[in-house]
């Protein structure tokens, strides 16, 4: 099995911050590390989940309403004796990581743009990737197969992974011409068989326990996810796996 740091290492960490990310960073056997790019009103390409900043700040209302120099100024609680984090912009993020990109770390950056069109997003990610050099260490993924589409169309060597819940529907917007290279289902909804996955990448992607609220403490028994196809899992606590 290999292993993501979904949104950083986002249990012990809040998420999409510098702190989930440098720990990420740290894990020697590391595969990757997913998050969430969207773009605020100015159009600078920013890290977070949520369309809205509600859950993960003290601010209210959606991304795309607030300027980069608005948003910025929001702080993410980080916990007791922790500074406080705030927003990343795409472009930290890559400077932050690009010494892992280039030493094998893969990146996927899911494109948030199936709730709310970022007209042109795909093409200004793509542009900042490139300028960065990092193009050969990035995984484009997003809800929107037409988005995926684009990605393509704008660079034709790029790694791209549909997302879904069920792993049916990966394969049926895979299979519809998206340019999907890997498939990105939930681990739950796996309702394909083993057969019919095999060959696959499948990063399934799990959700659940984010910080602050405390961690399980339980490992899960990878080897039934396996046996089902998956080749990847995108978790909140990677470190609980691999050093």
């Amino acid at each position: 099995m290999k292993y993501w740091a979904h949104r950083g290492c986002s249990q012990r960490y809040p998420e999409n911050t510098q702190m989930s990310f440098e720990k990420a960073a740290s894990l020697r056997h590391l595969t990757g590390i997913e998050t969430d790019v969207q773009r605020t009103k100015d159009g600078v390409l920013v890290i977070i989940h949520d369309e809205r900043v509600d859950r993960t700040t003290e601010g209210f209302g959606y991304v795309k309403d607030y300027t980069w120099n608005e948003l910025r100024k929001l702080h993410i609680f980080a916990g007791q004796g922790r500074p406080s984090q705030r927003i990343l912009t795409l472009d930290e993020l890559l400077d932050l990581l690009g010494t892992s990109i280039r030493g094998g770390v893969l990146l996927n950056l899911e494109l948030k743009n199936s709730n709310i069109r970022y007209e042109g997003m795909e093409a200004a990610v793509l542009d900042l990737v490139h300028k960065k050099g990092l193009e050969k260490g990035i995984v484009y993924s997003s809800f929107l197969p037409k988005s995926l589409a684009l990605v393509r169309s704008l660079d034709k060597d790029a790694q791209i992974a549909v997302l879904a819940t069920h792993a049916s529907d990966c394969l049926m917007y895979k299979n519809g011409g998206c340019g999907a290279t890997a498939i990105h289902p939930h681990w739950q909804a796996i309702d394909e068989t083993p057969a019919e996955l095999a060959g696959l990448t499948v990063r399934a992607w799990m959700s659940g326990h984010l910080f602050p609220e405390p961690p399980t403490g339980t490992k899960l028994d990878v080897r039934p996810l396996e046996a089902k196809g998956i080749t990847d899992l995108m978790m909140n606590e990677p470190e609980m796996y691999i050093d």
